[in-house]
């Protein structure tokens, strides 16, 4: 076993290291080379560190981040999976990086970011100490199916971490669900109050009762389907939080300011990003926080500090205006990006790009669930649209639905002549893409205007 572990782990190494003189990231193939040499390498590499695993369908990536900014406030010896590579492969070059070539782990702390299809086998793997469920959405059908079978492949994840303190989401109906089938400590956060004050009407998905299909009530909402739920037939609700957010304060066009209140406890804190959905990131790295025992103090200032990844409210400056990318993958994640616009007070450029990979979902019928017709509402201060990707054709076909004036669209099939456009005009942009899409044009962003490889 130790020489097919150090075979392993030198064959990803190397495979690492060459890919990234290529300018590769390096993320999934060394991993994929490693457990071809090692089944049951990501179990014997990760045993003694401690791990946090983040899951769920929307907000993985940027709760993961505030977290880490909770360990550097610590100074605690961790790593991260930072690229986003959260399938078994990618998981297990992380731990292959930050491991000797006998596989001794050189940190004591991960935090790790799970696709929720792979969290039942790296949850098996790595038995995490705290896992945090962000929520469950319709996401990718040809890949994930229903909802159900979402929450399924985290619920398992989640049995197969018995010592874990499971931190999830009393607002999600789906997500809430999962305390009552484990054994383990649960800490539920939430938001206690709307977030919006005119929020695009939404297709819920998950309307009916998970234990009696009755249709919910709610005594509010703050998007999709998440909000104060309460089934008037068999009294499956919202349980009460010990985490949450009590008050929006202020929502800036750079930051949020919210009063939390934590195991009994008030605070208010600022959230180094604007959006309703960072308010349930943060509050739920602040969950983590508690969980692994780090002081409030500390978890606040992260809080505060943080820096978004790559793709989600990344800001680059174009030469005297910016241009912020938001990564979607559904529609309860494009509605988010139109209730942003919808808070903006200045004109504002906004891009669309729609692909069609594998790794943004074959099936781009989602587009027509987003409510893209809230645009319309907002012509005074968007007077221009871009559309490009693989499926640009379709996404401007739908924004012409939605009741867009065809004179505001214009389609770019390459995105360098994209880019050139965004730079020409003085006006800021945002930028919607989907997963494939954002990685080609922000590594074409990155080299015209500066920073970081995805990887880092």
């Amino acid at each position: 076993m130790k020489l097919k572990v150090f075979l392993a782990v030198f064959a990803c190494k190397l495979t690492i290291k060459l890919l990234r003189l290529l300018g590769r990231g390096g993320t999934a193939i060394p991993g994929k080379i490693a457990l071809r040499i090692c089944p049951d390498l990501l179990f014997q590499l990760a045993k003694d560190v401690k791990c946090v695993v983040v899951t769920g369908t929307n907000g993985k990536t940027t709760s993961s981040r505030i977290i880490e900014e909770i360990y550097v406030k610590a100074e605690a010896s961790y790593f991260a999976n930072r690229s986003g590579a959260n399938l078994i492969n990618g998981i297990t070059s992380i731990f292959i990086e930050n491991s000797t070539l006998t596989g001794k782990p050189k940190k004591e702390n991960a935090v790790i970011e799970c696709d929720e299809a792979a969290s039942k086998e790296v949850c098996r793997l790595i038995n995490p100490a705290v896992v945090l469920v962000t929520n469950v959405f319709r996401d990718q059908l040809d890949r994930y199916g229903e909802v159900s079978g979402t929450l399924e492949n985290i619920l398992i994840g989640i049995k197969n971490s018995p010592r874990a303190v499971v931190c999830l989401n009393s607002d999600c109906s789906l997500t809430a669900s999962i305390a009552e089938q484990i054994p383990n400590r649960v800490i539920f956060y939430g938001v206690d109050v709307p977030i919006y004050k005119n929020p695009v009407s939404e297709v819920s998905d998950a309307p009916h009762c998970i234990k009696c299909k009755h249709e919910y009530e709610y005594s509010y909402r703050t998007f999709g389907h998440l909000g104060g739920f309460c089934c008037p037939d068999c009294g499956y609700k919202r349980p009460e939080p010990q985490v949450s957010v009590t008050d929006i304060l202020s929502t800036e066009l750079s930051f949020t300011k919210v009063r939390v209140q934590v195991f009994g406890e008030d605070d208010v804190i600022t959230i180094n990003l604007p959006g309703g959905y960072n308010i349930y990131n943060a509050v739920g790295a602040l969950a983590v926080s508690e969980a692994v025992g780090f002081r409030r103090m500390l978890a606040k200032d992260a809080i505060a500090s943080f820096t978004c990844g790559f793709g989600r409210m990344e800001e680059f400056d174009l030469g005297g205006h910016s241009a912020r990318i938001i990564l979607v993958k559904n529609p309860a994640g494009a509605n988010q990006v139109l209730n942003y616009l919808a808070g903006l007070s200045a004109e504002t450029v906004f891009v669309c790009c729609l692909n069609d990979n594998s790794a943004d979902g074959k099936d781009v019928s989602w587009v027509w669930d987003a409510n893209f017709e809230k645009l319309a509402d907002m012509s005074e201060l968007i007077p221009e649209i871009y559309v490009s990707g693989i499926r640009s054709g379709d996404m401007a076909v739908r924004l012409k639905y939605a009741g867009i004036d065809e004179d505001k669209l214009r389609i770019f099939d390459d995105y360098d002549e994209l880019i050139d456009a965004m730079k020409n005009q003085s006006l800021p942009v945002i930028i919607m893409p989907t997963y494939t899409a954002m990685m080609d044009l922000r590594a074409k962003m990155s080299t015209a205007f500066g920073g970081k490889e995805f990887w880092e």
